[in-house]
């Protein structure tokens, strides 16, 4: 028998690549899509024959309930959400709406419609905030500190609260930064990556950046989309950390693109203060014990593979636009 998956979020680089990972595996897909969503569908175009495409909105409960009814799904995949951190202290009220309380909407509406649906949940590092340890575990305390984690932390907890209370199949994966070739380009490891494509072709002549320094725990999204997918085919639900295992620098992220398209970064990058975040003073990086022990996964692309296939992507789109 076919499986059937829904995906809300399925727009979104990881919604998209998911939905491509779960066709692949035979799964008839559904993507959740707001009707008036003024979002791009590029990301899916080249699958979207395959895709069944269902309205919903994670701010209305009715929507929901409809289409889980509708689609009988054997997986559901929560992928949206308000994402970006700045917007969240500029639209704290409508990331908390879409982050935290949507995904109790969405509960809600597995436990009354498909209460045997197997159910992932986004969690993020974010909810970890400034940790008082590092590498962080599945049982780090939570201290987040902008209304993204916040919203983010509700979100994870009331998953948790669902599966203990009602007996439901749902399980978090708490993802660190995941990057690919469909990222938003206002997301910084993009920006970079495009930055010294654009110097490369002469549309740019010069990139600027904050702290340098910082450090982050940096995945490829097709890597985390394939936990996602291992962590709903377990006997039992669990909350996973999804995450490389080690940290880069801004500056070994900047000196590997740079490198990639034959340029000295140093010539071209400099320093805004506007850009500029402090070092934490505990790093965000993932203990990979559980997700590799329980469900032996770890991640396939390397830190310069994942930086490499970026920029081979942004010069093959760029060049084109020239």
């Amino acid at each position: 028998m076919v499986r059937k998956a829904l995906i809300t979020g399925v727009t979104g680089q990881d919604g998209s690549y998911l939905a491509e990972f779960l066709l692949a595996q035979g799964y008839e897909v559904y993507g959740l899509v707001r009707r008036s969503s003024s979002s791009s569908l590029s990301r899916i175009n080249h699958c979207a024959e395959k895709l069944h495409i269902v309205s919903g909105d994670l701010l209305d409960q009715f929507s929901l309930m409809d289409a889980i009814s509708e689609t009988q799904p054997d997986e559901i995949y929560n992928l949206a959400s308000q994402s970006y951190v700045p917007t969240s202290w500029t639209q704290p009220a409508l990331t908390a709406e879409y982050t935290a309380i949507g995904v109790s909407r969405l509960l809600e509406a597995i436990r009354r419609c498909k209460p045997d649906a197997r159910f992932y949940q986004a969690s993020s590092s974010e909810v970890f905030g400034q940790p008082d340890e590092s590498p962080q575990t599945e049982l780090t305390a939570f201290r987040p500190r902008n209304p993204y984690g916040v919203a983010k932390a509700y979100a994870h907890w009331m998953t948790v609260n669902y599966r203990n209370q009602y007996d439901l199949y749902a399980g978090c994966g708490i993802t660190y930064t995941h990057e690919s070739p469909r990222r938003g380009k206002e997301f910084v490891f993009r920006k970079i990556t495009r930055g010294a494509v654009l110097i490369k072709l002469g549309m740019l002549s010069e990139l600027k950046l904050g702290n340098l320094d910082a450090r982050r725990d940096w995945c490829h999204a097709q890597d985390a989309v394939k936990a996602m997918w291992l962590m709903m085919q377990q006997d039992q639900p669990d909350d996973f950390i999804i995450a490389s295992g080690e940290t880069h620098s801004v500056r070994e992220l900047v000196q590997c693109a740079f490198e990639h398209v034959g340029l000295n970064w140093q010539d071209y990058v400099s320093i805004d203060p506007a850009f500029y975040r402090p070092n934490e003073p505990v790093e965000l990086v993932g203990a990979m014990d559980k997700i590799k022990t329980k469900i032996g996964w770890q991640p396939e692309y390397s830190f310069e593979q994942l930086v490499q296939s970026m920029v081979d992507h942004d010069l093959k789109e760029l060049s084109q636009s020239q």
